[in-house]
């Protein structure tokens, strides 16, 4: 397996589930996959993921973010979407398996459904300073208007999520 600097050209994604158009929100769920081959390791990647308080500073889309509560299996917090004129905020449980994955789970927020699953492996050996990256979101909206409203700007998020993490290594790491 050959890997570029940031990406591989076997990377995938991002595969979005098709729109709902006329299906209520809490019916209509969509699914967004996307994985990654990248030179930085499963370590600085989850911690890129688990820096939530810094997500204002490289994602356009976040106007804030805060920890609510911290503990050693993860975290509470809350972030602010601000894009195309659409403000929302939402609170989600992240539990953390150490520089391995990040499962996100929803508090509160407009969404009928928000899972997410970030997950980094290690490439080859594990010896090298490379690792896959994989997400997959699973969300659905609490009403047909907030899924009208919200759910293109939320498709869009979804849609360029590890894109704005690689960058954000690149930026980071070097």
């Amino acid at each position: 397996m050959s890997l570029s600097r940031t990406r591989d050209s076997n990377f995938s994604g991002p595969h979005i589930s098709p729109p709902c158009h006329g299906v209520p929100g809490p019916v209509c769920m969509k699914t967004v996959q996307k994985s990654v081959l990248i030179w930085y390791s499963p370590k600085e990647m989850f911690d890129l993921v688990t820096a939530v308080e810094r997500y204002p500073e490289f994602l356009p889309w976040c106007d804030r973010a805060q920890v609510l509560e911290r503990s050693e299996a993860g975290m509470t917090a809350e972030v602010g979407i601000a894009l195309g004129g659409i403000r929302q905020t939402f609170v989600t449980r992240n539990v953390h398996e150490l520089g391995e994955r990040v499962q996100m789970h929803l508090v509160k927020g407009p969404f009928s459904k928000l899972e997410g699953d970030w997950r980094f492996l290690p490439v080859g050996d594990g010896t090298q300073r490379a690792c896959k990256v994989e997400l997959q979101l699973n969300y659905g909206f609490s009403s047909a208007a907030l899924a009208a409203l919200v759910g293109p700007v939320f498709d869009r998020i979804a849609a360029t999520m590890v894109d704005a993490f690689v960058k954000r290594a690149e930026q980071v790491y070097g």
